[in-house]
């Protein structure tokens, strides 16, 4: 089974130009998502997982699904004000100015060994911001993985530093 024939292009979304990798129909499809989730639990080749960090938020879907498979706890990075607790903040650059994320200050405990999980590496913006997070807790960042990477943006050198792993890339 290719997971690559359960991604759809949509022309011109969210704005013209752009070429929308929308990962639904793998989400739709059982033995499509069960294929991805064994290609990104594969990549970690036995290592211990405390935590699963999931960005905001079509890194939900298989970050919850990772942490399950991997026995670990699963940490939600949000937008700003949607955590209800104490949180630490990372900002990062968009085209046209800079967002942030957030997380619980007590989600991390020092040296827990944390996978990174998101949907899609583009500029690589979101998961420098979510190493971040990771480091200014004390976290060891295992790897960032991803089910895709849009390799043109050249998203990989921001975070450079970690192992990084995605199961598609275009």
């Amino acid at each position: 089974m290719k997971i690559e024939n359960y991604i759809r292009d949509i022309q011109d979304f969210p704005k013209e130009g752009i070429l929308f990798k929308d990962i639904t129909p793998l989400l739709n499809d059982v033995e499509a998502r069960r294929e991805c989730l064994s290609i990104l639990v594969n990549s970690l080749k036995g290592q211990k997982i405390d935590k699963v960090v999931g960005a905001e938020s079509r890194g939900f879907f298989f970050g919850m699904l990772l942490a399950q498979e991997l026995n670990a706890g699963f940490i939600p990075v949000r937008k700003p004000k949607k955590l209800p607790y104490e949180t630490i903040s990372a900002s990062y650059a968009l085209e046209y100015g800079t967002d942030s994320l957030e997380m619980h200050t007590d989600a991390i405990q020092k040296g827990d060994r944390i996978l990174i999980h998101d949907d899609v590496l583009a500029t690589g913006g979101t998961a420098k911001a979510v190493c971040e997070l990771v480091e200014k807790l004390g976290g060891e960042i295992v790897q960032c993985n991803f089910l895709m990477e849009l390799t043109f943006l050249n998203g990989r050198e921001k975070i450079k530093e970690f192992p990084i792993f995605a199961a598609l890339s275009y």
